[in-house]
């Protein structure tokens, strides 16, 4: 579970308190949220299908620009449908799990990013495999921005 002070500085990222028990599981080397994991429901019971979210602020801006240079179209080309429907299985798995057996109502489903199948949100599919989760569109996203950050260092230096 957070902390108090995880809680203060994820209000401070989102500008908003949270509205789901979350826990912080990848850190910045200064000690900031990078990637928390939501419990699968809210806190007033609505179902949280987003199971990790990127929020550092910085990785997040990146992702926000691969996505407007046409990211997600580039993923979904990119990735192996089988090896993608494999990990929305494995995701949705992982999620279901943290669900109280007995719990009846209504309850998050489909994969990353709350989709069934093929890509939705890089800055989803980008948290899990930070926090560990074995996606290929998190592989695909790091190494974008790993080439991203490359070529602007190259121009930097020209």
């Amino acid at each position: 579970m957070a902390s108090p002070e995880d809680v203060a500085a994820l209000t401070a990222l989102l500008g908003r308190a949270p509205q789901a028990d979350f826990d912080v599981v990848v850190l910045s080397t200064t000690g900031a949220p990078v990637v928390i994991r939501n419990a699968p429901f809210t806190a007033d019971g609505r179902p949280m299908p987003t199971r990790y979210w990127l929020v550092d602020p910085v990785l997040h801006a990146a992702v926000s620009r691969l996505e407007a240079a046409g990211g997600v179209r580039a993923a979904q080309a990119a990735v192996d449908p089988g090896a993608l429907a494999a990990a929305h299985d494995r995701y949705r798995a992982e999620r279901d799990a943290a669900i109280d057996p007995a719990h009846r109502g209504p309850r998050p489903s489909a994969g990353v990013g709350g989709t069934r199948r093929g890509v939705k949100c890089l800055h989803a599919h980008y948290a899990w495999f930070l926090a560990g989760g074995d996606d290929p569109v998190g592989s695909w996203v790091e190494h974008e921005l790993h080439a991203a950050a490359t070529a602007a260092a190259r121009e930097a230096g020209a």
